[in-house]
């Protein structure tokens, strides 16, 4: 490579494969790993503020930024993969984060390590098609703590646990005319993938499950992570103590076993689907509680879809909102510390330190409107 091509490589300056990402890879992941650094680094700097403008990031935030895409990456190799993969997920940013909250970093520290993940899911977002990802937290600089992101309030929550009883269904068989009968049939045949002909009163039953109202009622109770409800096995539910009960080797952090509560109302949703999986061949050889209609274990995408389709059953707005499945476990923790306490929303929530449950100590909206109309 002559000057002249050095002067114009848009990624001269910026370190693309550090010492200690080459340390932990062979040569061949080596060349692997560069590649995609290349690949983001060049589409943050022509592309990342505003990719339909073609407006990229200034040289220099993208050195700083790059730094620390760097550092996370290790950190997902060492801590949740065990072992090298470029293919990052929306659960190990969440994690990584939740990691650099906890440290004693500065909140400027921590804020840049959250700008350098949205850079690098923003990439991920345009150019291998992956959901947006909506981080768990944010940092202020006023402040040495993360704060949540929206949650649902108590009104919605009720609003979201109806709109799930009414997820998919289809009226009674029994009670539809032979027309009406026809038109449902062909709704369920494409529903489910059969010729209309092979329709049969079962398919109303499964078309009106507890798949949908016992993952939602579920999440609900137990403020399940993306990464829980993806894990999730039927060995967790114990019905007759409405309570999850969850193994340490299954846990998100692997660091203890945990007895979640659960209504009475939500233990019978889980009974009810636990009978209805084990009719349904797609679960025969899977240990998932909940499957998605292709067979899949939910994550954070498909979650976000279930309840955005919800909120807008139950007419609840969320353009301006960060609507992800997090406002589902961030409603439970607020309102569990303001009926309990802290250490009850820490157990239910099931965060190994006290300091995490401390951002759930807030007042909710509503309760701060009935203060402004009593004053």
């Amino acid at each position: 490579m002559n000057d002249a091509d050095e002067a114009t490589d848009p990624l001269d300056g910026i370190t693309v494969l550090t010492e200690p990402t080459a340390d932990l890879l062979n040569e061949r992941q080596q060349i692997d790993f560069r590649t995609t650094r290349e690949n983001c680094l060049q589409w943050l700097l022509a592309f990342g503020k505003h990719p339909k403008k073609a407006d990229g990031y200034a040289a220099s935030t993208v050195k700083t930024r790059a730094h620390r895409m760097d550092q996370f990456y290790r950190w997902v190799w060492q801590n949740e993969t065990n072992g090298y993969t470029t293919d990052v997920t929306h659960d190990h940013a969440d994690a990584w984060l939740k990691q650099i909250a906890m440290t004693d970093h500065s909140v400027a520290h921590k804020s840049n390590c959250r700008k350098a993940l949205l850079m690098l899911f923003r990439w991920r977002e345009h150019e291998h098609g992956l959901d947006e990802w909506t981080p768990e937290f944010s940092f202020s600089t006023g402040s040495r703590t993360a704060t949540p992101r929206d949650f649902l309030t108590r009104a919605e929550r009720t609003k979201i646990r109806e709109a799930a009883l009414e997820a998919g269904s289809v009226p009674n068989y029994k009670s539809l005319s032979p027309e009406a009968r026809d038109r449902w049939k062909a709704h369920l045949a494409q529903r489910f993938g059969k010729p209309k002909a092979e329709v049969t009163p079962a398919d109303w039953d499964r078309a009106n499950g507890w798949k949908i109202p016992s993952l939602v009622a579920t999440g609900l109770d137990a403020g399940l992570r993306p990464i829980e409800v993806e894990r999730a096995s039927p060995r967790w539910v114990d019905v007759d103590n409405s309570a999850l009960r969850i193994p340490k080797a299954e846990s998100s952090k692997n660091e203890g076993h945990w007895v979640v509560s659960l209504q009475d109302e939500t233990a019978a949703m889980l009974d009810r689907w636990l009978a209805q999986r084990a009719t349904n061949p797609k679960y025969d050889d899977s240990d998932h509680l909940w499957l998605t209609r292709e067979g899949n274990p939910y994550g954070s995408s498909a979650l976000r879809t279930v309840l955005r389709r919800l909120c807008d059953t139950a007419d609840i707005d969320y353009e301006h909102r960060q609507m992800s499945w997090y406002a589902v476990r961030h409603s439970t923790g607020t309102y569990m510390t303001r009926e309990e306490d802290l250490a009850a929303a820490q157990t239910q929530l099931r965060h190994t330190s006290e300091q995490t449950t401390m951002k759930y100590d807030q007042v909710p909206l509503e309760d701060r409107q009935s203060a402004l109309e009593r004053m």
